[in-house]
C-alpha cells in the first residue's frame, strides 16, 4: 500500500468514538463507516445511549443506528452504505458485559451478546478487511466463555489471516488507569503481524505519567472542559463522603468513625460483619493522587459503584476528569443531553490514547514503515513525549 493513500477504516460497535478517534487523529486514515445500536441500560432498549451524536461531533461521520445482531455479514456493506469500497482496517469491539468479571453471572451463564465475537470474524471476511482490531474484557481470552474467541480466531485463520491476542495492563502504554483488556490484531495473508510489544520494544513510560495527579492536572488546565458532575442526592451521602479520608480512603475507613452507625449503609454493615470484603472497599472510595485510577467502567456516574470520588474534594470526578483518566484528549466533546449517558460514553470506550497507538501499529503493518516512539503520544491526553523512557539494553 502507498504510504500517502488514505487508509480506510470501518468501526462496528463504534460507541462514542474512542477507537475511531485514534485513527482519525493519526491523519493517514479515513473513517468510511460506523455502526452502533446505542444500547444504554439493558432495560432501556436500542437508541437510548445517544453515543452516535458524540461520535458524529468528534469523528465527523454519522454512525448507522442498527442492531448488528440482525445484520447478515453479506449485507453489512449495504447497511453501512460503503458500496464496494476497500476496507483496510475493521475495528470491531462487541459488548464486553457478558465476559467481564464485574458481571456476577459471567461464570454461570453465557450471555447472548457474547456471540457477537464470532460474528465479528464473519463481518471481517465479508468486508475483506486487511486488518481486524478488537478490544474487549480480559475474560474474552481466558474466561469461561473463551470458546467465542476461539471461534473468531479459527474463522479468520481458515480465511487466511494471522491472529494475535493478548491481555495487557494498559497503564504499560501510558494510560493513567488500572485497566486490563484483551487486544486482538489480525492481518490478512501476506501482511506482517506486528503487536503492541513490537511497537513499544525497548521503551516504557514513567510512573509519574500514569497517575491521577497528572491526569487531573491536564483536566483542570483545559479550556472549555466539561466540569459537570452528578450531585449526591442526600445529606447522608454528603456526610458519608466527607468522612472518608482524602487521597485513597474508602468506606472501610468508616468502621472506626464515631458516627459509623449512621454513615454506613446496611450493605456495608452486613459485609463488615461477615468479613467478606472482596472488591467492596472500592465502593465510596477516593482515588489516590500518585497512583493510576481504578478501572473506569460504564457505571462510573455514582460513587456507590466504585472508587470514583475526587482524591480531596467531596464529589465525583467530573466528566472532563473521568475522560482524561480514560485516555481522551481534553478537547473531546461528549453529547451532554444526559449526564449519566455521558459517563457511560466514557466508561464504555476504547481509550483514544491506546487506539492512537493501534492506528500507528496498523499503518506499520500496511506500509512496513515503522513509526518513531514520540509519534505514539496523542496530543491533549495526559501522556507527554518527555514521559517516554528508553530501556537499558
Amino acid at each position: 500500500m502507498s504510504g500517502s493513500a488514505p487508509i480506510s477504516v470501518v468501526d462496528l460497535f463504534s460507541g462514542a468514538g474512542g477507537m475511531s478517534f485514534g485513527f482519525k487523529a493519526h491523519g493517514a486514515f479515513e473513517m468510511i463507516g460506523a455502526a452502533d445500536a446505542e444500547i444504554g441500560k439493558p432495560t432501556s432498549g436500542n437508541g437510548r445511549l445517544q453515543c452516535n451524536t458524540t461520535y458524529r461531533n468528534n469523528i465527523g461521520i454519522d454512525p448507522r443506528r442498527i442492531d448488528l445482531g440482525e445484520v447478515a455479514p453479506t449485507d453489512v456493506r449495504g447497511v453501512l452504505g460503503i458500496g464496494e469500497r476497500a476496507v483496510n482496517v475493521l475495528s470491531v469491539c462487541p459488548p464486553c458485559t457478558g465476559f467481564t468479571r464485574t458481571n456476577p453471572q459471567n461464570h454461570l451463564r453465557d450471555d447472548c451478546r457474547n456471540g457477537f465475537v464470532s460474528k465479528a470474524a464473519d463481518f471481517a471476511v465479508a468486508l475483506e478487511a486487511d486488518i481486524v482490531v478488537m478490544e474487549n474484557a480480559r475474560e474474552l481470552i481466558r474466561g469461561n466463555f473463551q470458546h467465542h474467541y476461539r471461534a473468531f480466531r479459527e474463522c479468520l485463520e481458515d480465511s487466511g489471516y494471522s491472529v494475535f491476542g493478548r491481555n495487557y495492563m494498559l497503564s504499560r502504554f501510558g494510560l493513567p488507569q488500572v485497566r486490563e483488556r484483551a487486544i486482538v490484531i489480525a492481518a490478512k495473508e501476506g501482511l506482517p503481524l506486528y503487536t503492541l510489544e513490537s511497537l513499544w520494544d525497548g521503551w516504557s513510560v514513567k510512573d509519574s505519567a500514569k497517575t491521577v495527579r497528572r491526569a487531573l492536572s491536564v483536566a483542570s488546565e483545559a479550556k472549555g472542559a466539561d466540569q459537570r458532575y452528578p450531585g449526591f442526592g442526600s445529606e447522608t451521602v454528603k456526610r458519608r463522603m466527607a468522612a472518608i479520608p482524602r487521597d485513597g480512603g474508602s468506606w472501610m475507613d468508616l468502621l472506626d468513625h464515631p458516627d459509623a452507625e449512621e454513615l454506613m449503609t446496611g450493605s456495608m454493615k452486613r459485609i463488615a460483619e461477615a468479613g467478606r470484603f472482596g472488591s467492596w472497599p472500592d465502593v465510596y472510595g477516593r482515588m489516590a493522587w500518585d497512583r493510576p485510577a481504578p478501572t473506569i467502567k460504564r457505571e462510573c456516574a455514582h460513587i456507590g459503584n466504585g472508587r470514583y470520588a475526587h482524591p480531596e474534594q467531596d464529589r465525583l470526578c467530573t466528566v472532563a476528569e473521568m475522560a482524561i483518566l480514560n485516555g481522551f484528549p481534553h478537547h473531546y466533546r461528549f453529547n451532554g443531553s444526559s449526564l449519566a449517558n455521558t459517563y457511560r460514553h466514557i466508561g464504555d470506550a476504547v481509550p483514544p490514547l491506546i487506539s492512537y497507538q493501534l492506528a500507528h501499529l496498523c499503518r506499520w503493518i500496511l506500509t512496513n514503515e515503522r513509526p518513531g516512539i514520540p509519534a505514539l503520544v496523542l496530543a491533549g491526553t495526559s501522556l507527554q513525549v518527555a514521559d517516554l523512557i528508553r530501556e537499558a539494553a
